[in-house]
Parts: structure tokens; sequence; C-alpha cells
């Protein structure tokens, strides 16, 4: 019986620790790195719906997902909708990651093309589990949405939550802590 409990114990605790971040929590605040080598944080983008992707060239559904979200930022882009969409290339190497965000800005150029070469962006969210892993949070910047994977048919399901999402209330402004 006292094995029986250590096992149970165990069990819930490993799953607990792997858990990472869930709908209601405020997520870490970096984003990875762009192109430029600039480092992007969460906190930047406070007051929009923020969409994370966290992909990989040589990962296929990713690359399917890749133009319906340059698509969704292009429509909110141009009705001046609080959206904004960050694809983060997930543990490839500095030559892939240049050359990927190269070509992707050029035939998606209003995608934020991050970088997470070694995968701690990601990895709060489960994406070492396996990619794509979509990230939706709400205007006040905690999470709304955890998607693993990507198929067609998960599409109207997912512009329903992003539209839910955007139609939320404003949040208040971020106050600085004073030091």
């Amino acid at each position: 019986m006292r094995r029986t409990g250590f096992a149970l114990f165990a069990l819930l605790y490993c799953l607990a620790a792997a858990a990472g971040v869930q709908p209601g929590d405020t997520p870490p605040d970096s984003l990875g790195t762009t192109l430029g080598g600039k480092s992007m944080s969460l906190s930047s983008l406070h007051g929009k719906v923020v969409v994370i992707s966290f992909w990989a060239t040589w990962c296929g559904y990713c690359m399917k997902e890749m133009p319906i979200l340059a698509g969704l930022q292009s429509v909110a882009s141009s009705r001046s909708l609080p959206l904004q969409v960050v694809s983060i290339d997930y543990r490839e190497d500095r030559d892939t990651f240049r050359h990927s965000a190269r070509v992707l800005h050029r035939r998606l150029p209003n995608l934020l093309i991050n970088w997470d070469r070694k995968g701690k962006v990601g990895a709060p969210y489960g994406a070492a589990g396996g990619i794509p892993v979509m990230v939706m949070l709400h205007r006040d910047g905690t999470v709304a949405h955890i998607h693993v994977g990507y198929g067609e048919d998960m599409l109207n399901g997912l512009i329903d939550e992003i539209n839910s999402l955007i139609n939320e209330p404003e949040p208040a402004p971020k106050v600085l802590a004073a030091h």
C-alpha cells in the first residue's frame, strides 16, 4: 500500500512539474529574438491579443499553419484590431533561422518571426513534446488557450477563439513599480 501511495505521489508530482504554463497563468515575458538579434518581450504587446506559434522548417504542419496566421495578422492590421501573431522558430540553428526568416518575411510580411535557439521560450508551453504549439493570450497577457498540433479542421474553432479574445475589454494599463 505504501509503495502504491508513493508511486501515485511521484506520478502526480511529475505531471505537475511537466504541466508548465496553463490557461489563466501569466506566462514568461520572453518571446525570443528577432532576425536582427533584438530580444522581444510579451510586456511590449500589453493590450493586444497575442498568438504565439512555435514552429520549425522541418515540421509540415507548422508550415501549413504559418500562412493562415499571416492572413489573420494581415486582416487584423488592416482593420486596426488588437492582435499580434508571433511565430517562433523552435530550436533550429542560426543559419536555418536566418534563411527561413528572410524567405518567410518576404512571403508573409505581417508576421513577427522570432528565434528560440535553445528551446527556453517554448519549454514552459510544452513545445519540447512536439510542435506546432499555438498559445493564445488574453489582452491582459494571461494565457487563454494552448493548442498542440494543427489541422484544417481546427481552423474555425481557432478563429472563434481569437475573435472572442479580440472582443474582450481592453485591460487597464500596466503600472510600473517604483524602485
